[in-house]
């Protein structure tokens, strides 16, 4: 049996917008990068299966230079905390993480607040 925890929609679930750009020091040997590339994607999926990573995407700052911003869902700060910190390029990362709340006007859930 699996030890990752799907996200439970029956219980509190916190949104959180995730940005992030990658630094990668200088002299990581090319084999070493791409073996975390791989093992990210690998990591994203699952986090994804989980339910915890929602959607992703990129913003070119410069031609050379992306930052990624992410939907994700955890059921607290810390949890999403230990979800980003066991990612293979976590200690590469600069990460900036905001916690999301309903707004009364959101289309995708007029109606359904009190």
């Amino acid at each position: 049996m699996s030890s990752r925890r799907r996200v439970d929609y029956d219980v509190a679930v916190m949104e959180f917008l995730v940005q992030f750009e990658l630094h990668i020091p200088e002299g990581v040997a090319e084999a070493e990068v791409e073996e975390r590339e791989r093992a990210e994607a690998a990591a994203a999926q699952i986090l994804a299966d989980d339910g915890h990573m929602v959607r992703l995407w990129q913003v070119f700052v410069e031609h050379d230079r992306a930052r990624v911003i992410g939907l994700y869902r955890a059921g607290s700060r810390a949890e999403l905390d230990g979800l980003l910190s066991a990612l293979p390029l976590y200690e590469w990362m600069h990460i900036s993480i905001t916690p999301l709340v309903p707004h009364p006007n959101d289309p995708a859930t007029i109606g359904t607040m009190a």
